[in-house]
Parts: structure tokens; C-alpha cells; sequence
């Protein structure tokens, strides 16, 4: 492990973060890490995205990705040269675990990124350098939008013990990487609970409770009222039920806060999964 040194000009000294238009940013449902297998709405979509960047949109030079799934004490970039592949799950067939998303990493770029953003008690980020990698929240959405695993992926870990305020006040912080060639997707689910999945049930079955969720976020989302998502837990009983533990709508703060209001943004993915998993997904700029 290493600390970073607080520098606000870290950036401009970084050839792989060279200056760009402005990319957009995406908060995925991820979901099961099995739609990574085989042919199904999700996997397509995240192909459809994928193939936008290089020609409708810039190619990223660098993806920042924040997943539900690297909780720790403070927050984490990943700096190794080759992070590994992590397949942090069990009871999925051997296929799932043989799956491998080799991208590279960016040490440089994630010593300038950990050296221009501030925790909120002014503490540098911290460098992981031998322990994560890419969980499946990041390589089981960014294996199909790129295959060719070609492009270096960082990832941002999330200190579960601050409150969610703390977590959109440091990524406001990373919106001036989007202008840096930087991809930003956030991963995880608008609802997620898992104790109360109901097999077999359709795309379009979901309960009351994680419907209305679901819809109040997505409302947020769609009249540009970005900072009430970060108040969640106002929501009461219907936000407990929705998340017992929150850790999987963290990364839609995170992508949130990266975007300006008034940007342009489209949903998709708008189903659920076993009536309370929310796929939805939403794309700004």
C-alpha cells in the first residue's frame, strides 16, 4: 500500500490523461454477474454503449470505475500495472469463474487522481498497489461494452462508514476528469435486495415497495434534482426496503455527482430482476 501526496496539478503532468471532450457518465445495474453470460438484454445494451465510444463518442483513454462490491476504510484507487480478475461470488457454474477481463491499470494516473482529490478530512486517497484488482461489478459491465479489455480501467473503492453526503462531496471532485479522456460508470443497482427475490419472475414484476423507489430515484434523476438522491434515507421504510445495506446505490451518487443538472441524460435497462433487483440505468451527456 501507498499514500498519495495531495496535488491539485497532478493532472497536467500525466501524458495519459491528456485533455479531451468532455465524456459522458453512466451508472449501471449490474446485477447477477451472470448476464455477463450468453445473450440477453443486459449484455446487449452494455455492448450497444460500449460500441458508441470511438465513433459517436471519444474513445476513453482511461475508465474510472466505482463498484458496489470494494467496501474499505477510507478510499482506494487501484494502482497496479495488471490488476487481476476477481470472481467475488460463489454457487455460479465454472464458467463465471473462468471468465478473465485482463485490462490493464494506470499507476501515473491514479497517483495524479489520488493526488488531486480530497477526502473529506483533507486526507490524500490511498493507493492499492498488490491487494484488489477489478471485481465483478467492474469487469462484468465493462467486459461486454470493451472486449478487447484495451483500455486501462481504475477502480475507486467506497468507505462504507460515511454517510452518503460524504460520498457525493468527494466525487464532485472527479468532474474534471471527464475532460481528462476519463470514462466514469458507476456500478451497482437503483434497488437491491436480495432476501427478498422472487424466483422466476418477470422483467416487468417487481414489489410496491421497490417500484416506488426505484421511481422516486429515477424522477430525481430525470428533473435534474441530483442532490436529493444523496438524502435517500429520508425516504424511510420504503429506502430500508429497497437497501437493507446501501452499498449497491453508492455508485449512482458517485456518477450523479460528476454531472451537471442540466445535462442530457437517458435511461435504459428499466426492468428488474427477481421482482427486487432494478436494472435501471442511466447515461448523462
Amino acid at each position: 500500500m501507498l499514500v498519495a501526496a495531495t496535488d491539485p496539478g497532478a493532472l497536467d503532468r500525466v501524458h495519459s490523461l491528456k485533455k479531451s471532450d468532455r465524456l459522458p457518465v453512466a451508472f449501471l445495474g449490474h446485477g447477477s454477474p451472470m448476464n455477463v453470460l450468453g445473450d440477453n438484454e443486459y449484455r446487449r445494451s452494455w455492448q450497444a454503449l460500449g460500441a458508441t465510444f470511438g465513433s459517436t463518442l471519444p474513445r476513453p483513454q482511461l475508465i474510472l470505475c466505482i463498484s458496489a462490491h470494494w467496501l474499505t476504510d477510507g478510499w482506494w484507487l487501484t494502482a497496479m500495472q495488471q490488476p487481476k480478475t476477481i470472481h467475488d461470488f460463489g454457487g455460479f457454474p465454472q464458467d463465471l469463474f473462468d471468465q478473465q477481463y485482463p485490462a490493464p491499470g494506470e499507476p501515473a494516473a491514479a497517483q495524479a487522481i489520488a493526488g488531486s482529490v480530497r477526502q473529506r478530512a483533507s486526507a490524500p486517497l490511498g493507493l492499492d498497489v498488490d491487494q484488489w484488482g477489478l471485481d465483478h461489478g467492474t469487469w462484468s459491465v465493462l467486459k461486454p461494452m470493451f472486449p478487447d479489455a484495451d483500455i486501462p480501467v481504475i477502480q475507486l473503492s467506497m468507505d462504507y462508514n460515511r454517510a452518503p453526503q460524504d460520498h457525493y462531496a468527494l466525487a464532485q471532485q472527479l468532474k474534471p476528469l471527464r475532460e481528462r479522456g476519463v470514462l466514469i460508470v458507476g456500478s451497482g443497482n437503483m434497488v437491491h435486495n436480495l432476501g427478498q427475490m422472487q424466483r422466476g419472475a418477470a422483467g416487468n414484476q417487481a414489489y410496491d415497495w421497490a417500484l416506488e423507489f426505484d421511481q422516486t430515484m429515477g424522477g430525481y434523476i430525470q428533473q435534474g434534482n441530483l442532490a436529493a438522491l444523496q438524502n435517500f434515507q429520508k425516504l424511510g421504510q420504503v429506502a430500508k426496503m429497497a437497501h437493507p445495506t446501501h452499498e449497491h446505490l453508492l455508485p449512482l451518487l458517485y456518477t450523479a455527482a460528476a454531472v451537471d443538472a442540466k445535462e442530457p441524460m437517458r435511461f435504459f435497462n428499466t426492468s428488474f430482476q427477481l421482482a427486487s433487483i432494478s436494472m435501471r440505468s442511466v447515461v448523462w451527456g
